[in-house]
């Protein structure tokens, strides 16, 4: 069980602090609910305490992790690709779907070394884009730092990456 105050990850959605625990009554149930608060983008989401486990609610990640997912989103090692696409993105949508912040960084990874290699379709864009939110999000819980901060750090960690491939391929 989380208590207010408590900083907390929705899968899919990001980071944020529970900011109350409310009784409310929605088409006839009554039930109790986290109210979250998710800095990035300022919305606030209920969740049914009876929905906890099913949503993968969990807490952030502590400040040390904070390397291991940055030395994933820098490391150079390319997974093998899956030329089919529907069955890459899904494999990718089941990894930020479990809410872990590392599989999450996967994704993030992988797509950026198949941007740089074949491009991304439009829906692999959105998966792109989502992971950098989602990141982002943690991170910024993590840190403390603002959302300026942490989304000029992903900016640069990102285009770091786009330029080294960029090198790895002219050398080629």
């Amino acid at each position: 069980m989380f208590n207010i105050g408590d900083k907390i990850v929705y899968p899919m959605h990001g980071a944020g602090v529970i900011e109350a625990i409310e009784d409310q009554e929605i088409l006839g149930a009554k039930k109790k609910y986290y109210v979250m608060h998710m800095p990035l983008g300022g919305i606030k989401v209920m969740i049914p305490l009876d929905n906890v486990e099913k949503v993968g609610l969990r807490d952030v990640i502590l400040d040390h992790a904070v390397d291991e997912v940055m030395d994933i989103l820098e490391n150079s090692a390319q997974e093998p690709a899956d030329g089919n696409w529907n069955r890459r993105y899904r494999a990718n949508m089941d990894k930020i779907k479990s809410g872990n912040i590392f599989k999450v960084a996967e994704v993030a990874r992988s797509l950026l070394l198949r941007e740089e290699g074949k491009g991304l379709s439009s829906g692999e864009r959105r998966m792109l884009e989502n992971t950098r939110q989602i990141l982002a999000s943690e991170l910024m819980m993590v840190k403390g730092i603002n959302r300026d901060e942490i989304m000029a750090y992903l900016d640069k960690l990102f285009n770091y990456r786009h330029n080294w491939i960029k090198e790895c391929n002219v050398e080629k």
